[in-house]
């Protein structure tokens, strides 16, 4: 039976995604000058957090672990879909704000 989740716990679970999300991506565009590295690395730890199976299963038996996945991410809910999407918003403003900071003349980013 899936566990209903309330309205504000709703609000603090995107908030915490977005925030999250914003800020490791911003420390790791800094660290690494890039641009885009956790918008396009987020959607592979959307499928670490989703998945039941673990990393190396991927490689031990990927049949089972691919169909474990793809059974994960069809019983997702609108409302984890919600959450999960909050990240990605995050991970892709890190992006804007670290070119926007390099636009602006900041060497450091």
């Amino acid at each position: 039976m899936p566990r209903l989740l309330n309205l504000p716990q709703l609000i603090i679970a995107v908030l915490l995604y977005f925030v999250l999300f914003f800020g490791i991506g911003f420390i790791l565009n800094m660290l690494l000058r890039s641009t885009w590295v956790m918008a396009v690395i987020y959607p592979l730890v959307v499928l670490f957090i989703v998945s039941e199976a673990g990393f190396f299963s991927y490689f031990t038996s990927p049949g089972n672990s691919f169909s474990v996945l793809g059974n994960s991410l069809a019983s997702l809910t609108f409302v984890d879909i919600f959450i999960l999407s909050a990240g990605m918003v995050g991970a892709v403003l890190a992006g804007i704000a670290i070119r926007m900071l390099r636009v602006r003349g900041y060497q450091m980013f």
